[in-house]
């Protein structure tokens, strides 16, 4: 038996490959699929099982792209009720994959069709458990967001359930196993999610809070549910698209493939209210853009932060890439379900440019060049998670984060100067490219954020340990 996993660090996420004489079997695969079948290739085996731990909301999933390629079945835990063909395991069902088997531990706490998989090997040694979102390293998953589908799948209710599903499932098997879950750190699915992705369930044992031996249902619940922020508002469309069934990714791509020039691209966007979405770095975006567009970088946390700021996941989307980089952005896109690219401006902005048409910039300013500003006392807004604030910040600063910027704007001033800064620049041009769309010219960016005013004279309040990551 040979498994692999799968990390896919943009959206922290974890898929497994597991492969035993000839036969494969996917646990919670991305969107794309190429990369699986190019390994069940690589090893002449046949994809028999996709494996899926829950109704995922932070991507859509590729089962039935996978089923439909491979003729793969499609296996969900207890409880869950997809709009299309799939087994449903039993608790403690078994599947032989290969000399293996796959034995299914339902286990539901994070939502209720939540299902974790016993891989036994050739020789019927129990190696390890895929838990999904179940139990990561260090955390465990939130068990607040089933009640933005199902009301009465209360937070309460749901952690009450997964108090006794580590309890009764996970915490009797043995210290020895390895535990793949489905999410690191940098995910919204867990709130202190470690950056390791694997490790042993004894270590576990031992490390993760909520493990504890110790700790009673009620206490479990307070502190499962203490530090949970908003979860992101794509995240029960997403929900909503895998009980469905999304289309197909090779048709998504098919319609996002439309080439256009400047004047093309022009009168489309203004004759549909396309999104125009422009993914190069923040840095270059700076120095020049179309009007009206919106900057998430690729090289960061793209489709988490599309997810968080585009909120209608039916949004007509116009894409600005780095030449090549158009097929990369409409999959990344896809991944969370926005399927709705309708073209790509043809050449980049250089051929915008060298239109002649009108193009934007954003004032930015050195954290050294920010010491002494600051000195004037402007208005500064810190744009990261209050998490991140409450940790440490600029002294005066104003906390707005980024993805409710939409909701504070009667705080920013059209008039009176001001500053933005996030983490390391990203966050913030984000931010600062929405405001000039909305009209606001009265600001500055800070070049590499928090990161580098740290290491300037401007004070910053004491650091407090975070007890939440969202």
């Amino acid at each position: 038996m040979k498994i692999e996993q799968i990390y896919t660090g943009c959206l922290s996420h974890a898929a497994y490959y597991v492969v035993s004489n000839g036969e494969a079997a996917i646990f919670d695969p991305l969107r794309e699929v190429q990369p699986y079948l190019d390994r069940a290739e690589d090893d002449n085996a046949v994809i028999k099982y996709v494996f899926e731990t829950h109704f995922h909301a932070d991507f859509v999933s590729g089962h039935l792209d996978l089923k439909a390629k491979t003729g793969a079945q499609i296996v969900f835990g207890p409880n869950a009720k997809p709009s299309y063909d799939a087994l449903i395991a039993k608790d403690g069902q078994e599947f032989k994959l290969g000399k293996c088997i796959i034995k299914a531990l339902h286990t539901p706490g994070h939502t209720m069709e939540s299902t974790t998989y016993l891989l036994i090997d050739e020789n019927g040694n129990e190696h390890g458990i895929i838990t999904g979102d179940t139990l990561f390293i260090g955390d465990v998953g939130r068990p607040d967001l089933a009640q933005h589908i199902v009301a009465e799948l209360t937070q309460d209710k749901l952690a009450r359930h997964l108090y006794h599903s580590l309890r009764e499932k996970i915490m009797p098997l043995s210290d020895a196993l390895i535990v793949y879950p489905n999410h690191g750190a940098g995910s919204a699915c867990g709130k202190m999610m470690s950056k390791e992705t694997t490790d042993t369930l004894g270590n576990q044992k031992k490390t993760n809070y909520a493990l504890r031996s110790d700790m009673t249902e009620d206490e479990f619940v307070k502190e499962l549910l203490n530090g949970l922020a908003i979860p992101p508002a794509y995240f029960p469309k997403n929900v909503l698209l895998n009980i469905q069934g999304p289309d197909s990714l090779d048709a998504v791509l098919t319609k996002a493939k439309n080439g256009l020039s400047p004047d093309e691209f022009e009168e489309i966007a203004n004759s549909t209210g396309a999104l125009i979405l422009d993914t190069r770095e923040a840095s270059v975006f700076a120095k020049g853009f179309i009007p009206f567009s919106i900057n998430i970088g690729l090289q960061g946390s793209f489709a988490t932060w599309v997810g968080e700021i585009v909120t209608d996941i039916n949004q007509k989307i116009l894409l600005i890439t780095d030449e090549g980089k158009e097929e990369e952005a409409m999959i990344r896109l896809s991944r969370v379900g926005y399927d709705n690219t309708i073209g790509y401006l043809k050449g980049g902005f250089d051929a915008w440019q060298q239109s002649g048409k009108k193009v934007n910039t954003i004032k930015r300013i050195s954290a050294e060049d920010f010491g002494r500003y600051y000195a004037g006392s402007p208005y500064v807004i810190d744009v990261r998670k209050k998490s991140e604030f409450d940790t440490q910040h600029i002294v005066g600063a104003v906390n707005i984060p980024l993805n409710t910027l939409y909701h504070h704007l009667a705080k920013i001033s059209f008039y009176m100067p001001f500053v933005i800064y996030c983490a390391g620049g990203y966050s913030s041009m984000i931010a600062a490219s929405i405001l000039d769309g909305l009209g606001y010219k009265n600001f500055m960016d800070v070049e590499g954020g928090f990161s580098e005013l740290t290491k300037t004279k401007v004070p910053v309040t004491e650091y407090l340990c975070p007890t939440t990551l969202l």
